[in-house]
């Protein structure tokens, strides 16, 4: 059960016994991230009062408070094993922390602008950060040590990605390139030249033989990962195309744009394949199910839709209230997981071969949502500026600095 006050507080109790759970008070300013590390056990939340908090995702006790940055806390992220988490800020620095204790571990500084976006290698092993003076810059995560300076872009880097191996980088840059790097020695591989506006999403396909970027040229183009080479310009869009995500094949790519559509394209010819007409707002997410049957896509319209990856047809409207800008289906395919919660979408015919538990729980607007029944209703000053959600546990964070962490009993729909 949850209780809101005129104290400022919130207070979770347990439903069965009558007993308090935790009042969480910590952040002083906006939450701007949260997220659970990968075995559900422990949040992180970064905020605009400098500092990173800590969480037992289990029983919502504060752990630590991270100081250390000097400005604004702008990313987190746990790395593959949730033993460091990495936080960036507009201080211009990366911080390493162990994530059992808290404590600080790195201080990578290097930066001279505010750093955009930090990510993990797939191993763990390397940590990549891209900042808005242009850099690239590599870190060992596990003594914080700068291993390379990737110069090479002329404006601010927008995006970062590792191919599956760990063994590229790419980047995107304002500067309308993308460049490829080698992962272990830093050096310049290639400079993708193009695009004729902004680089503003790159992707690697599964067996990384290509990779995708889209532009607010319109275009989405295709490389060849290997050589770097041209291979084809995707024209249909009419705005600035603002992702682009291959299916797990690697035969298919989709592209989501500020004119409101995803476009299927095929991903060896370049031949376009199909429009979705549906949303009323720029697209601002898109993702493929696992078995490649499916298409979701997130909008400014404050809606997830789902597709049928190989007819283009509408099959599903889910109304979330805000717009998505992380969204990927479960393994079995039968849920969809956004940054306002699960949606359940298993009347849909979906293969099933795993035995995760995942629950069909999230946030619309001031309720918290379970199977399609509304069994929380938040009040003002307690809806969310981000969420995140485990299983049975939401974690709310507020405008107000303050981070609420709601545990759902399975089956009885109650805290």
């Amino acid at each position: 059960m949850a209780s809101g006050s005129a104290d400022d507080t919130v207070r979770l109790w347990d439903a069965g016994t009558g007993a308090p759970l935790q009042t969480l008070n910590g952040h002083s300013s906006s939450v701007s991230s949260v997220a659970f590390s990968p075995d559900g056990k422990l949040v992180v939340s970064g905020s605009y009062d400098n500092t990173v908090r800590l969480w037992d995702a289990g029983t919502g006790a504060p752990l630590k408070t991270l100081n250390g940055h000097s400005d604004l806390v702008s990313s987190v992220a746990f790395s593959p094993d949730g033993k460091l988490m990495a936080s960036g800020s507009n201080d211009s620095t990366v911080r390493l922390w162990d994530a059992s204790t808290g404590a600080p571990l790195q201080l990578l500084k290097g930066h001279l602008r505010s750093v955009f976006s930090v990510a993990f290698s797939p191993d763990g092993k390397l940590v990549a950060s891209g900042s808005y003076g242009g850099i690239v810059r590599l870190w060992d995560a596990g003594t914080g040590a700068p291993l390379q300076t990737l110069e090479g872009h002329s404006s601010k880097v927008s995006s970062v990605a590792f191919s599956l191996d760990g063994k590229l980088v790419a980047s995107g840059s304002s500067d309308n390139t993308v460049r490829f790097w080698d992962a272990g020695t830093g050096a310049p591989l290639r400079t993708l030249e193009g695009h004729s506006d902004l680089v503003f999403s790159v992707a690697f396909s599964p067996d990384g033989k290509l990779v995708a970027s889209g532009s607010y040229d319109d275009t989405v183009r295709l490389w060849d990962a290997g050589t770097g080479a041209p291979l084809q310009t995707l024209n249909g869009h009419s705005r600035p195309v603002c992702l682009v995500a291959f299916s797990p094949d690697g035969k298919l790519v989709a592209s989501g744009s500020y004119d409101d559509t995803v476009r299927l394209w095929d991903a060896g010819t370049g031949a376009p394949l199909q429009t979705l007409e549906g949303h009323s707002s720029r697209v601002s997410s898109v993702t493929f199910s696992p078995d490649g049957k499916l298409i979701a896509s997130g909008s400014s319209d404050n809606t997830v839709r789902l597709w049928d990856a190989g007819t283009g047809a509408p099959l599903q409207t889910l109304k979330v209230g805000i717009t998505t800008r992380t969204l990927s289906f479960s393994t079995s395919g039968q849920y969809l997981k956004t940054d306002r919660g699960v949606f359940h979408v298993s009347s849909l015919e979906l293969s099933s071969d795993s035995l995760e538990r995942v629950r069909a729980l999230y946030v619309l607007n001031d309720w918290v949502i379970e199977e399609g029944e509304s069994i929380l209703w938040l009040p003002r000053d307690y809806r969310a500026t981000c969420v995140a959600v485990w299983n049975g546990m939401v974690v709310l964070g507020h405008s107000s600095g303050g981070i609420s962490f709601l545990e759902f009993k399975l089956g009885l729909k109650t805290v």
